[in-house]
């Protein structure tokens, strides 16, 4: 107590501060103590308060890039839960559907079966008591999974075997569609001139066009062209 009480504080400041003049800054070890212990705290505080602010700002990125995925992975999770909850739902829909594009398929003739269904569409035809004019298979359009063969038809009949002719087309086992459909009387050139009496000879025009499924070999050259043809993009 004796000893801070005989402390002169302005004799003490004086040679505090008389230590930092005419200091070398060529060699700072040779500086008095007060400068050189002043340095050290200073560097030391400097160093530790950018490494701090660098590790902080680095922290602080990675926290408003974890917000910013927080309401993704909300509504991710939520939509997981649901397909979770409806789960036996949703495959019982996915074997409905599995089980009509099934039946869908089976309506696709394959190759092989093309020539009976085209000699259905005629019979279907004869046995209305139709006169066909016209039944030529067009070009057939190939598709990604199946191909599609268009046939250009004209036959002549009585209205009432005309319809029918055309609703037996519909219910054939496989797939036939009836497009550009023109009913004209003779010597008419177009709709307007059908007669009303339906024991008149009329005449249809139509494109019928059916669809088969492709066989694996057609499937992998359509895919090659495809490929081909993305390249040359």
């Amino acid at each position: 107590m004796a000893s801070l009480k005989n402390l002169d504080l302005n004799a003490w400041f004086a040679d505090f501060s008389g230590q930092f003049q005419n200091l070398n800054m060529q060699e700072p070890g040779q500086w008095p103590p007060a400068p050189r212990y002043t340095a050290f705290i200073v560097v030391a505080l400097l160093t530790v308060v950018l490494g701090w602010f660098a590790v902080l700002s680095d922290e602080n990125l990675a926290l408003e890039a974890e917000r910013e995925r927080e309401p993704r992975l909300k509504e991710e999770f939520n939509n997981k839960l649901g397909q979770a909850i409806n789960l036996p739902e949703l495959r019982k829909q996915k074997s409905q559907v599995e089980e009509y594009v099934l039946q869908l398929e089976k309506q696709l003739p394959g190759k092989a079966e093309m020539d009976a269904l085209l000699s259905d569409i005629n019979q279907a035809g004869l046995g209305r008591g139709l006169q066909f004019e016209l039944f030529r298979p067009g070009q057939v359009v190939m598709r990604d999974y199946y191909a599609e063969q268009p046939i250009a038809i004209k036959v002549s009949g009585r209205y009432h075997d005309i319809g029918a002719f055309t609703a037996d087309v519909s219910n054939l086992s496989r797939i036939v569609t009836l497009h550009d459909l023109t009913i004209v009387a003779p010597g008419t050139n177009n709709q307007s001139g059908v007669r009303t009496d339906t024991n008149a000879t009329l005449s249809m025009e139509a494109i019928a066009r059916t669809y088969r499924y492709l066989d694996p070999a057609e499937i992998e050259e359509q895919k090659k062209a495809a490929a081909a043809a993305e390249k040359k993009k």
